[in-house]
Protein backbone atom coordinates (compact mmCIF):
# COMPACT_ATOMS: atom_id res chain seq x y z
CA UNK A 1 0.00 0.00 0.00
CA UNK A 2 1.64 3.24 -1.12
CA UNK A 3 0.88 6.27 0.97
CA UNK A 4 0.76 9.58 -0.80
CA UNK A 5 -0.99 12.73 0.24
CA UNK A 6 -0.68 16.27 -1.02
CA UNK A 7 1.13 17.23 2.18
CA UNK A 8 3.59 14.33 2.01
CA UNK A 9 5.18 14.22 -1.44
CA UNK A 10 7.56 11.47 -0.34
CA UNK A 11 5.61 8.25 -0.07
CA UNK A 12 6.53 5.34 2.14
CA UNK A 13 5.10 1.85 1.92
CA UNK A 14 4.55 -0.63 4.70
CA UNK A 15 7.81 -2.54 5.11
CA UNK A 16 10.04 0.33 3.91
CA UNK A 17 13.08 1.24 5.97
CA UNK A 18 13.22 4.95 6.77
CA UNK A 19 15.51 7.26 8.74
CA UNK A 20 14.00 9.38 11.48
CA UNK A 21 16.65 11.94 12.52
CA UNK A 22 16.32 11.60 16.30
CA UNK A 23 16.14 7.78 16.33
CA UNK A 24 17.91 6.44 13.24
CA UNK A 25 16.70 3.60 11.04
CA UNK A 26 13.20 2.24 11.52
CA UNK A 27 10.66 0.30 9.48
CA UNK A 28 7.22 1.52 8.44
CA UNK A 29 4.86 -1.10 9.85
CA UNK A 30 1.61 0.50 8.81
CA UNK A 31 -0.62 3.47 8.35
CA UNK A 32 -3.31 4.39 10.87
CA UNK A 33 -6.05 6.96 11.26
CA UNK A 34 -6.19 8.51 14.71
CA UNK A 35 -8.28 11.21 16.29
CA UNK A 36 -6.18 13.60 18.35
CA UNK A 37 -7.83 16.56 20.08
CA UNK A 38 -10.83 16.18 17.81
CA UNK A 39 -8.74 16.21 14.64
CA UNK A 40 -8.53 13.19 12.36
CA UNK A 41 -4.90 12.39 11.49
CA UNK A 42 -3.28 9.86 9.21
CA UNK A 43 -0.03 8.59 10.77
CA UNK A 44 2.86 6.37 9.75
CA UNK A 45 3.54 3.68 12.35
CA UNK A 46 7.30 3.21 12.57
CA UNK A 47 9.02 0.46 14.51
CA UNK A 48 12.58 0.77 15.82
CA UNK A 49 13.23 -2.85 16.73
CA UNK A 50 16.68 -2.37 18.26
CA UNK A 51 15.28 0.24 20.65
CA UNK A 52 11.99 -1.67 21.15
CA UNK A 53 10.10 1.50 20.30
CA UNK A 54 7.15 2.43 18.10
CA UNK A 55 6.69 5.95 16.77
CA UNK A 56 3.65 7.48 15.09
CA UNK A 57 4.37 10.35 12.73
CA UNK A 58 1.57 12.31 11.04
CA UNK A 59 1.92 11.82 7.27
CA UNK A 60 1.63 15.58 6.77
CA UNK A 61 4.62 16.16 9.09
CA UNK A 62 6.89 13.37 7.82
CA UNK A 63 8.94 15.62 5.55
CA UNK A 64 9.12 18.62 7.89
CA UNK A 65 10.37 16.48 10.80
CA UNK A 66 13.18 15.14 8.61
CA UNK A 67 11.91 11.61 7.99
CA UNK A 68 13.55 10.30 4.85
CA UNK A 69 14.19 7.21 2.78
CA UNK A 70 17.47 5.33 3.26
CA UNK A 71 20.55 6.91 1.73
CA UNK A 72 21.43 6.05 -1.85
CA UNK A 73 24.48 3.91 -2.54
CA UNK A 74 26.21 7.07 -3.83
CA UNK A 75 25.73 8.80 -0.46
CA UNK A 76 26.85 5.64 1.38
CA UNK A 77 30.05 5.59 -0.72
CA UNK A 78 30.61 9.27 0.05
CA UNK A 79 30.10 8.63 3.78
CA UNK A 80 32.59 5.73 3.70
CA UNK A 81 35.07 8.00 1.90
CA UNK A 82 34.52 10.61 4.65
CA UNK A 83 35.54 8.00 7.26
CA UNK A 84 38.94 7.55 5.64
CA UNK A 85 39.60 11.30 5.61
CA UNK A 86 41.62 13.27 8.11
CA UNK A 87 39.90 14.09 11.41
CA UNK A 88 38.93 17.74 11.75
CA UNK A 89 38.88 18.59 15.40
CA UNK A 90 38.28 22.21 16.28
CA UNK A 91 40.23 23.76 19.12
CA UNK A 92 37.10 24.76 21.02
CA UNK A 93 35.90 23.61 24.41
CA UNK A 94 34.71 20.03 24.55
CA UNK A 95 31.19 21.04 25.63
CA UNK A 96 30.75 23.13 22.47
CA UNK A 97 32.16 20.37 20.23
CA UNK A 98 29.96 17.80 21.96
CA UNK A 99 26.87 19.90 21.18
CA UNK A 100 27.94 20.16 17.54
CA UNK A 101 28.52 16.39 17.33
CA UNK A 102 25.13 15.71 18.95
CA UNK A 103 23.45 18.03 16.43
CA UNK A 104 25.16 16.23 13.55
CA UNK A 105 24.08 12.82 14.86
CA UNK A 106 20.48 13.98 15.31
CA UNK A 107 20.39 15.62 11.88
CA UNK A 108 19.96 12.17 10.35
CA UNK A 109 22.39 13.14 7.57
CA UNK A 110 24.68 10.18 6.88
CA UNK A 111 27.63 12.35 5.80
CA UNK A 112 27.41 14.44 8.99
CA UNK A 113 27.24 11.28 11.10
CA UNK A 114 30.29 9.92 9.24
CA UNK A 115 32.16 13.13 10.14
CA UNK A 116 31.43 12.52 13.84
CA UNK A 117 32.62 8.90 13.60
CA UNK A 118 35.78 10.02 11.76
CA UNK A 119 36.56 12.82 14.22
CA UNK A 120 35.99 10.74 17.36
CA UNK A 121 37.55 7.46 16.17
CA UNK A 122 40.60 6.47 18.18
CA UNK A 123 43.31 4.19 16.86
CA UNK A 124 45.21 1.86 19.16
CA UNK A 125 48.11 4.33 19.36
CA UNK A 126 45.95 7.23 20.55
CA UNK A 127 44.96 8.18 24.12
CA UNK A 128 41.82 6.76 25.71
CA UNK A 129 38.53 8.57 25.09
CA UNK A 130 36.56 10.25 27.84
CA UNK A 131 33.20 8.75 28.73
CA UNK A 132 31.24 11.43 26.86
CA UNK A 133 33.46 11.12 23.76
CA UNK A 134 32.95 7.36 23.75
CA UNK A 135 29.16 7.77 24.15
CA UNK A 136 28.95 10.16 21.18
CA UNK A 137 31.25 7.98 19.08
CA UNK A 138 29.24 4.84 19.78
CA UNK A 139 25.95 6.63 19.10
CA UNK A 140 27.20 7.91 15.72
CA UNK A 141 28.75 4.56 14.83
CA UNK A 142 25.52 2.74 15.70
CA UNK A 143 23.46 5.08 13.49
CA UNK A 144 25.87 4.56 10.60
CA UNK A 145 25.98 0.79 11.04
CA UNK A 146 22.18 0.53 11.11
CA UNK A 147 21.74 2.59 7.95
CA UNK A 148 24.54 0.81 6.09
CA UNK A 149 23.09 -2.58 7.08
CA UNK A 150 19.63 -1.55 5.86
CA UNK A 151 20.90 -0.01 2.59
CA UNK A 152 23.08 -3.00 1.70
CA UNK A 153 20.68 -5.56 3.19
CA UNK A 154 23.39 -7.13 5.35
CA UNK A 155 23.61 -7.94 9.05
CA UNK A 156 25.00 -5.59 11.67
CA UNK A 157 28.38 -7.35 11.92
CA UNK A 158 28.99 -7.15 8.15
CA UNK A 159 28.13 -3.44 8.13
CA UNK A 160 30.39 -2.82 11.16
CA UNK A 161 33.26 -4.66 9.44
CA UNK A 162 32.83 -2.46 6.35
CA UNK A 163 32.93 0.72 8.47
CA UNK A 164 35.95 -0.57 10.40
CA UNK A 165 37.72 -1.21 7.10
CA UNK A 166 37.07 2.39 5.98
CA UNK A 167 38.35 3.68 9.34
CA UNK A 168 41.51 1.56 9.00
CA UNK A 169 42.18 3.27 5.65
CA UNK A 170 42.28 6.53 7.58
CA UNK A 171 45.02 5.13 9.77
CA UNK A 172 47.02 3.94 6.76
CA UNK A 173 46.73 7.36 5.11
CA UNK A 174 47.82 9.26 8.23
Amino acid sequence: MTVSTAAAPQSFKTGDHIVYPAHGVGRVTGLERQTVAGTELEVFVISFEQDKMTLRVPTAKAKSCGMRALASSKIVDEALKTLSGRARIKRTMWSRRAQEYEAKINSGDLISIAEVVRDLHRGGDQPEQSYSERQLYESALDRMVRELAAVENVDRETALARLSHSLSLKKAAA
